[in-house]
């Protein structure tokens, strides 16, 4: 059992230069941000959070090598989780804007957005996603830059720390 296992990684690390793979792996893994909204922010002022997003497949290619195997990518769905507290209500969140860019922040641009965020929501919110954008230029990078623009609608009592989770979709290029 231990061998096929072992043949099993062998065989994904070395398909894992083949453009349908890498597609696939785009399609099949989010992207994950860690967000953390502080107590300092007031209600009814929209506030802005950025943290760097990062996938499965970064931990294998480190430079970025194989993003140019891949194309026509674009988003497909969106979620936000509360973390710390895990119980924290995103219903305390009146509304929501993510955008991604570069990892210097330049050429941002939104995929995600929510503004009728209900107040008894729960600890799981999917967002509306915009899929009228490619985002290959940002998978390409090592890293994608996340912002998120926030309105609370309540008074936070802590530093909330929220995952951002943004699933895309790629297609091969050949």
């Amino acid at each position: 059992m231990k061998k096929r296992f072992l043949f099993l990684i062998a065989v994904i690390f070395i398909a894992a230069g083949c453009a349908t793979v890498q597609s696939i792996v785009k399609s099949t893994f989010p992207y994950t941000a860690d967000l953390i909204l502080p107590v300092s922010s007031q209600t009814g002022t929209e506030f802005s959070v950025i943290s760097k997003a990062t996938s499965f497949d970064q931990v294998f290619d480190k430079n970025g090598n194989t993003g140019d195997k891949v194309s026509q990518v674009h988003m497909v769905s969106a979620k936000l989780q509360s973390v710390d507290p895990s119980m924290f209500n995103i219903g305390d969140i009146s509304s929501v804007k993510v955008y991604v860019s570069n990892s210097t922040g330049g050429n941002e641009v939104l995929v995600a957005s929510r503004s009728d965020i209900g107040a008894s929501v729960g600890n799981n919110l999917v967002l509306d996603i915009d899929n009228t954008h490619f985002l290959d230029e940002y998978v390409r990078k090592a890293s994608i830059r996340v912002r998120m623009r926030y309105v609370l609608r309540n008074k936070l009592t802590s530093d909330v720390s929220l995952k951002l989770s943004l699933g895309l979709s790629a297609s091969p290029s050949y």
